[in-house]
């Protein structure tokens, strides 16, 4: 079976610049995707070699095709540093420095779908120059592209009526400064040497295509599939995890570039990092607490993304054995909703990011379950 096309973080990421608006005195700048996001559920067949996951399974067809989350996350962070480079350019004469970005804090409210484009609005909610503040919201055509392809959106796109808010984030900036101090846990490199050193990087299994463990049972992995940016494998953990409480548990994901990506632009970086940080941490929990088999619902809520560097520490070298890690926990599950928390380490040991998730985790409701609850 011929494997599709793998796209660069830089071709699944790319924007078209829309004019500017005026709201309530202030400048808006917009932007607009130009690639349909990644389609986990899409990518089954292909990862699995399976043509017809649904009739091979007697399952019904999807009636929508909800985009990765972590699609229009990291293009809102990219359109915040775009939106921040073209007001400094702007006000040339303003006291400015050289940012990168900080905090990135998201709040998804809406499903998004592959086959409209992401429209994003940025505005200025803070100036300081060593603490620039910009908020981001996004929204989406009430109707699919004009483009029959529903991909490779045209302008034309931007005009069609949107719907609500399916997005919002406040991304935060901070000038590189000189560490007075630096601390760290011991590197996950150290910690899980043993599992880690037992084979080669690129030996451990793809990261699933979607990794609940009825679907990978069903349709088990056979090459990597087509998700965008970076190479992933994910380390099985399942002997080091036997018998811990769930807060104890990890999964460690290991990730490269698929091309190579400007170092001078650091905020493409972070967002790489950003990017593969949220593929299938909350299905991962759902394994974990014993929904495997029996998953109703899984749905992202917010998801915060730190950086702990400088914007240039963050920037990734391509090549082979260039490889960083996820080190993800789960802290803490209830009221429907659980979280991961992820550490990021490059690969010479250096805790770069975290990412912190809040979503909905359920399983299947039981005849009568939910009686008397919204």
């Amino acid at each position: 079976m011929a494997l599709d096309k793998r796209l660069t973080f830089q071709e699944i990421m790319s924007l078209t610049p829309l004019p500017d608006e005026i709201e309530n005195g202030k400048v808006v700048k917009r932007y607009m995707s130009q690639r349909k996001a990644w389609f986990p559920e899409g990518d089954v067949p292909i990862a699995s070699e399976t043509p017809d996951p649904e009739k091979e399974t007697n399952q019904k067809p999807q009636k929508r095709q909800v985009a990765y989350g972590a699609h229009v996350y990291s293009q809102a962070g990219l359109v915040a540093s775009r939106a921040l480079a073209e007001v400094q350019t702007s006000q040339a004469d303003a006291p400015w420095k050289k940012v990168g970005i900080h905090t990135i804090h998201g709040y998804f409210s809406e499903a998004g779908l592959i086959d409209r484009p992401f429209v994003y609005n940025v505005t200025t909610v803070a100036t300081n120059p060593s603490f620039p503040n910009l908020f981001v919201t996004v929204r989406q055509p009430l109707s699919p592209s004009t483009n029959p392809s529903k991909d490779h959106f045209p302008l034309a796109d931007a005009k069609l009526p949107l719907g609500p808010v399916c997005f919002s984030a406040l991304v935060s900036f901070r000038p590189s400064i000189v560490s007075q101090y630096v601390a760290q846990e011991v590197p996950a490199q150290r910690r899980f040497a043993d599992i880690l050193g037992s084979r080669p990087p690129s030996a451990w299994d793809p990261a699933p295509h979607v990794d609940i463990a009825e679907k990978l049972k069903a349709f088990p992995m056979r090459n990597p599939g087509t998700f965008p940016a970076v190479d992933m494998k994910k380390v099985d953990m399942t002997a080091f995890n036997e018998g811990k409480p769930l807060h104890e548990r990890r999964e460690l994901l290991l990730y490269r570039l698929l091309a190579p990506l400007p170092a001078d632009d650091p905020d493409s970086h972070i967002m790489t990092h950003a990017y593969e940080a949220d593929r299938n941490g909350l299905l991962m929990i759902g394994n974990h607490i014993g929904f495997g088999y029996d998953l109703g619902r899984a749905a992202s809520l917010s998801y915060s993304f730190v950086v702990h560097v400088n914007s240039e520490d963050a920037v990734m070298t391509y090549g082979e054995d260039e490889w960083w890690i996820q080190e993800a926990c789960f802290p803490r599950v209830e009221a429907g909703r659980a979280i991961i928390m992820s550490k990021i380490w490059s690969p010479k040991g250096v805790h770069v990011a975290t990412e912190y998730q809040d979503g909905i985790v359920q399983r299947r409701w039981k005849p009568g379950e939910r009686q008397g609850k919204l």
